[in-house]
């Protein structure tokens, strides 16, 4: 076969077929989406972006990744400007940009992609990269809570436990929190637990308090720390239980 045949092939697969063939050992696999990626398929580019970006079957390099994202990005590839628009945010590969964040997330947005339409209604709530603007931010919220994402649903709760927006509503932030919950979000299941606590239901708050824990990081542990502290006991204890399972 020529090199010209190779990459004829590699250009002519499709999302199911790259999918199929992403078995095996890892290095293999990075190999052959990185052939695919430099042979033009932008779907691999935003695989290989992936790989790269989490050390996957190779070297870990997040600058290598983020290139490889703007390359599928700006090929029309959905996902990868969304990704775009997390290394800005978060500053992977590339210095932190929340205003060009704020562009990509909402142009992916403008195309559909749940995922940023929660990422760019995160900035309008908080103001970062884009003026704030709550009432986007809760519409866009609300859009991808109805297509299944957890993590939406646990903001939206937030605005109705603050009154942002909407007037305040504890039983519909109860709600959305427990959908969150049920839906694997850290966030969600915090909350979830906390409201079952002020309900007094303790060993159901506890339960949902543990998944956090066990589901969120470090930085948000450590809010956790701060809140159920203030609880008193049980609280307390399980707190302590939770860092010796976790040391």
């Amino acid at each position: 076969m020529t090199r010209q045949a190779a990459i004829e092939d590699l250009n002519a697969l499709g999302a199911d077929e790259i999918a199929r063939r992403l078995c095996g050992p890892r290095a293999d696999v990075a190999a052959f989406v990185r052939a695919a990626a430099e042979a033009g398929s932008a779907e691999a580019q935003a695989r290989i972006g992936q790989m790269l970006l989490d050390g996957d079957g190779v070297a870990k390099d997040a600058a290598a990744g983020f290139a490889w994202f703007e390359r599928a990005a700006y090929a029309g590839h959905l996902e990868a400007a969304n990704m775009v628009g997390r290394c800005y945010d978060l500053g992977w590969g590339v210095g932190v940009d929340k205003r060009q964040a704020a562009a990509w997330f909402r142009q992916a947005a403008a195309r559909g992609l749940t995922w940023a339409k929660y990422n760019y209604a995160t900035l309008l709530a908080l103001g970062q990269g884009v003026a704030e603007d709550k009432a986007t931010a809760l519409a866009l919220f609300e859009e991808a809570a109805a297509e299944g994402n957890a993590k939406a649903h646990n903001f939206v709760g937030s605005f109705h436990e603050d009154g942002w927006v909407v007037e305040r509503d504890m039983a519909e932030a109860a709600r959305r929190y427990a959908i969150a919950a049920a839906g694997g979000d850290f966030r969600g299941q915090f909350n979830h637990g906390r409201m079952r606590a002020i309900e007094g239901r303790t060993e159901e708050a506890l339960h949902w308090i543990g998944l956090a824990w066990e589901n969120g990081n470090g930085r948000f542990r450590a809010q956790m720390i701060d809140y159920l502290l203030a609880l008193g006991e049980p609280f307390r204890s399980a707190i302590a239980k939770l860092r010796e399972q976790s040391a």
